[in-house]
C-alpha cells in the first residue's frame, strides 16, 4: 500500500484525483492540502510515498515547495500551464498530468510511478523551473519550521557557505541550498555582479571601491559591509558600474 497526498489549491482538481484513484486500491490518500505550506507540514507528518503536486498555487509554487524538502517522495505534477518545464519532466523521468486529464492518462502516470524502474532527476527539473518569471523575482527559504519568501529587491549580497549560499538581506541572513553559479546565472546581470568566487553583490548597494593591499580591491556597501573583489571580478565590476 502506497501512502499519498494531494496538494492542489483547486477543490475540483483534488476531487478528480480522488475519483480516479478509486481504480487504484493500492494507493491511499492520507490528506488533501490547499497550498504548499500545508503540503510541507503534511509531508513532514505523514512521510508519504507519493504526492500529487500542483505547480501554480498561491503563497509558494509546487516547485518552491519541493525545493524545501530534504527527502523527496515520488511526485506526479499536475498543471494547467503547458510551459512549466514539460520538456524537463519528460527528459528526467518525472511524470506530470496536464489539466484537464482523463482516467487513461492518470492510470499511465500511476503505472509509471508504481513500476519504480526509473530514478527521477528532480535537480534538473527544479533548475529549469527556476527560470519561470515568478521564481526569478524571489527566493524561498526554510528557517526552522517557518518559510521565508525573500523578494530579490531585498537582497544586499550573497555569500558562499560550503554547500549553501548565505543570502544577506535587509532583515538578516538566510541559508539556501543552492550554488553561487545558480544565482549568478539566474539573477539579473543589470542588478547583480559576481565580484569574487564567494560573493555576488547587488550593484545599487555599492558605495565605493577601495584599494586593498597590492593589486587588490574591496567594495564598501551601504550597510558598512566590506567585501573582497577578486582580480577576475574587478574588471567585470568596473564595466558593470560604467567606470
Amino acid at each position: 500500500m502506497k501512502k499519498a497526498l494531494i496538494i492542489d489549491d483547486e477543490p475540483l482538481a483534488r476531487s478528480i484525483i480522488l475519483e480516479y484513484l478509486a481504480a487504484h486500491p493500492n494507493i491511499t490518500v492520507l490528506e488533501e492540502c490547499n497550498n504548499g505550506f500545508e503540503g510541507l507540514k503534511a509531508i513532514k507528518e505523514h512521510e508519504p510515498d507519493l504526492i500529487f503536486l500542483d505547480i501554480q498555487m498561491p503563497k509558494i509554487t509546487g516547485f518552491e515547495m519541493l525545493e524545501l524538502l530534504d527527502q523527496k517522495p515520488q511526485v506526479i505534477f499536475t498543471t494547467a500551464f503547458e510551459e512549466y518545464a514539460i520538456k524537463a519532466f519528460e527528459a528526467n523521468a518525472i511524470d506530470y498530468l496536464l489539466k484537464p486529464f482523463d482516467q487513461q492518462r492518470f492510470n499511465k502516470a500511476i503505472t509509471k510511478c508504481l513500476s519504480e524502474q526509473v530514478t527521477p532527476n528532480f535537480k534538473t527539473v527544479l533548475e529549469e523551473a527556476s527560470l519561470t518569471p515568478v521564481q526569478n523575482e524571489r527566493v524561498v527559504v526554510k528557517t526552522g519550521n517557518k518559510i521565508k519568501i525573500i523578494p530579490v529587491y531585498d537582497i544586499i549580497y550573497l555569500e558562499a557557505d560550503d554547500d549553501y549560499v548565505n543570502i544577506h538581506t535587509t532583515e538578516g541572513a538566510f541559508l539556501k541550498n543552492k550554488t553561487m553559479s545558480f544565482f549568478e546565472k539566474n539573477l539579473s546581470e543589470k542588478e547583480f555582479i559576481r565580484i569574487h568566487r564567494s560573493y555576488i553583490v547587488k550593484l545599487d548597494q555599492i558605495t565605493k571601491i577601495e584599494n586593498y593591499e597590492k593589486d587588490s580591491h574591496i567594495v564598501l556597501l551601504r550597510n558598512g559591509q566590506k567585501l573582497p573583489v577578486s582580480k577576475n571580478g574587478y574588471p567585470k565590476l568596473r564595466a558593470a558600474l560604467g567606470m
